[in-house]
């Protein structure tokens, strides 16, 4: 199976007294970057969230953002921190004295102090916590993966088409490369035949000549290594089963693929084939662009 990168998941799981919803958003990256939003309360949970969202990725910046809801009374109160108001209240009496002032400290500016007063939260029962909190990433996560793998079905579809376009320009250079020396040995023949006028022509120096013109244009191999590049990345979309993902393998090929069709550029002396040198190019580079979006 075949996936973007691109992938949207969502879920609301309700446990008891607690609700907890999970989204995960995710675009395209070299490797797989996984960045959680989530209440401080459930920083002991980050690692085995990341463990449990593996499962479902294996390449991607993913955002993933988590928010809970406890709906029990007991969930927190308020604390009063005596040390840290007398702290205050201490410093202050020194400003007043240091500094000659009438003013006097009263409960409104004292309470407005950072830690005078904090919400004190009880213990978490984590393991009641991370049954609904897993319950609640499986879904987002099968969620993702759904929308991952809807656009990669689109991705391969195109992918394929563009593959069978290149599949028929190389077909087309590969019979169309022999036409080019027979065309090269009349044209250099009528040439000859125009300087020497009745001389008898060397045949032997005419098929030297065309040899050594065959060798300098002669794409054979490049045909070959490319025809192979676009088997492979063919039956890659096919197989998608590769368990690390076939973004990296795809990028290679289109690499390669790249390689072969500037060589195969570089050698044309036929405006024919330089045509369908560059239709292999457009379609290599836009291959190149969409398997960026593959995972």
């Amino acid at each position: 199976m075949v996936c973007s990168m691109t992938g949207f998941g969502r879920s609301e799981v309700t446990e008891g007294q607690r609700k907890y919803i999970v989204e995960l958003k995710s675009v395209n990256n070299r490797y797989l970057d996984i960045n959680i939003k989530m209440p401080k309360k459930f920083n002991a949970f980050e690692s085995a969230i990341r463990s449990e969202l593996k499962g479902y990725m294996k390449r991607g910046k993913v955002d993933v953002f988590v928010s809970y809801e406890d709906f029990s009374e007991s969930e927190s109160k308020v604390k009063y921190n005596k040390a840290i108001a007398q702290e205050y209240y201490d410093a202050l009496q020194e400003m007043i004295k240091d500094f000659n002032l009438d003013d006097e400290i009263r409960l409104p500016l004292l309470s407005k102090f950072p830690e005078v007063f904090t919400m004190e939260e009880e213990e978490l029962d984590e393991e009641e916590v991370w049954t609904g909190l897993k319950k609640a990433l499986n879904e987002a996560g099968k969620q993702f993966m759904e929308s991952r793998a809807k656009e990669g079905e689109f991705l391969c579809a195109d992918l394929k088409a563009k593959l069978d376009e290149m599949l028929e320009n190389v077909e087309y250079i590969t019979e169309r490369s022999p036409e080019i020396i027979k065309e090269y040995k009349a044209k250099l023949r009528e040439k000859i035949q125009d300087l020497m006028e009745d001389k008898q022509i060397d045949e032997n120096r005419l098929a030297m000549e065309v040899t050594i013109f065959a060798d300098k244009v002669c794409v054979d191999e490049e045909l070959t290594r490319l025809r192979s590049h676009i088997e492979a990345t063919s039956d890659a979309l096919g197989n998608g089963d590769d368990k690390d993902g076939i973004g990296r393998k795809l990028d290679f090929l289109a690499q390669e693929m790249n390689r072969e069709a500037n060589t195969i550029l570089s050698k044309s002396t036929d405006l024919k084939i330089s045509d369908r040198g560059i239709s292999l190019k457009t379609n290599i580079e836009k291959v190149r662009e969409q398997i960026q979006n593959i995972e």
